[in-house]
């Protein structure tokens, strides 16, 4: 059983890359949250494929149509969200969805529709014979499942299932800001060989106060530039020379990799657990989990290695940690320092360049990509999606915590 996130706040998600839809249960988001379909659309956009010319040319409309856990008394604004209309004999059935209202502490269901399929252009890999991609899953999900996987855009494993992903994540971090002003962005900071000097997490560490708050306005303005680069990073000009970058390579029938940086400020301390549930482990499984992820760092990461305790360890006065080259973290605890993590992608698998490779029954071929649209560097859309999993845990961790104190006047019912 895959569920993103749990035992308290969990995110379970079904539909494959070519299939009807992409459907989504959030669990354990506590009642009386206000959300609003637009506002999980608005980062569901920044996942979707052809929001960015870099990206997939995959056009879809990835419309969220909520389905359950919210309620309003005022039922016109309630049932104001997108209808689904389903073919009968007889005629059609309709329904409205949810526009807006609070959670209800009930499970949050979710369906997205896949509109925008080229099925054929799978072909090559179907069947026994069917032809496998050098650095995809197509060998040994065709072997685990004994035949039976489903082909077509890469099946389960396509960076589609990660709807599922950002409207659980979306839910937890507008909970985690209404609560404690948690805000969470990501940057990337390298395509290829180029790479930016501006690091986020140095940019959010500037605009604190001494009280580690950050203004409001400044949150929404950094969002705003964020979204306005040619990529989603805070360096416009490497953003742009990335984005030429991207260009020439696909033009080339290549790929490339990528690494972001996300970071999560005015966190919570104390969430989190010291050892088994430790939220070190849970976040570098979560972020380095994902689809093409192959490294994964915590605060100042590898660098850790080269210094001394005397120049790692951060210096701890009255009102908190002088420094953060523990990332937000220590003993699998937050510290209430800013979480920051950087997740490196490797280069887009599927590729139009000639390659080595085999058949599912093993023989040996020259590789040749017949069909098929795909992200040339998958880090452009892939920053959502970590911001959306750290999310996740961290929302999970929270109410983790808050399960260990009890509070008798929250069991009066007269």
């Amino acid at each position: 059983m895959e569920i993103l996130g749990g035992p308290l706040y969990a995110v379970a998600g079904a539909g494959e890359s070519h299939g009807p839809a992409i459907t989504t249960i959030v669990f354990g988001c506590p009642p009386g949250l206000r959300l609003e379909r637009a506002r999980l659309q608005s980062f569901l956009d920044r996942r979707r494929p052809g929001a960015n010319k870099h990206g997939t040319p995959r056009h879809e409309a990835d419309q969220l149509m909520l389905l359950s856990g919210l309620y309003t008394e005022d039922h016109d604004r309630l049932l104001a969200g997108p209808a689904i209309t389903v073919a009968a004999e007889g005629g059609a059935l309709e329904t409205r969805t949810y526009e807006e209202g609070h959670t209800t502490g009930e499970p949050i269901a979710a369906v997205v529709l896949s509109a925008a399929k080229r099925s054929a252009d799978y072909l090559q890999f179907a069947g026994p014979q069917g032809a496998v991609r050098p650095g995809h899953a197509d060998l040994v999900k065709h072997y685990k499942s004994g035949g039976f996987t489903d082909p077509r855009g890469g099946g389960r494993s396509s960076y589609r299932s990660t709807i599922s992903d950002v409207i659980g994540g979306s839910i937890a971090r507008l909970f985690l800001h209404e609560h404690f002003g948690t805000a969470i962005f990501s940057s990337i900071y390298q395509v290829g060989p180029l790479q930016t000097q501006a690091r986020l997490a140095d940019h959010l560490a500037a605009l604190q106060t001494s009280e580690g708050r950050i203004a409001p306005e400044a949150l929404r303005q950094l969002a705003a530039q964020l979204e306005a680069a040619e990529i989603h990073s805070l360096d416009p000009v490497f953003a742009r020379a990335a984005g030429e970058l991207i260009k020439t390579t696909r033009q080339q029938d290549d790929s490339l990799g990528a690494a972001i940086e996300v970071v999560a400020v005015q966190v919570p301390a104390l969430a989190g657990e010291p050892l088994y549930q430790s939220l070190k482990l849970r976040l570098m499984g979560s972020l380095g989990g994902l689809h093409a992820v192959q490294s994964c760092e915590m605060g100042s990461g590898r660098e850790a290695v080269e210094r001394r305790g005397s120049e790692h360890n951060d210096p701890i006065r009255h009102q908190g940690y002088q420094g953060n080259h523990h990332g937000g973290l220590l003993g699998g605890i937050t510290t209430g320092m800013p979480l920051v993590f950087r997740v490196g992608f490797k280069p887009t698998s599927t590729i139009a360049l000639p390659q080595q490779s085999v058949r599912k029954d093993l023989e040996e071929i020259d590789f040749q990509l017949q069909k098929g649209r795909h992200d040339p560097c998958v880090g452009v859309r892939a920053g959502i999606t970590l911001e959306s999993r750290l999310a996740i845990e961290l929302m999970n961790a929270v109410l983790m915590h808050q399960a260990g104190r009890v509070d008798p006047q929250n069991f009066n019912l007269f």
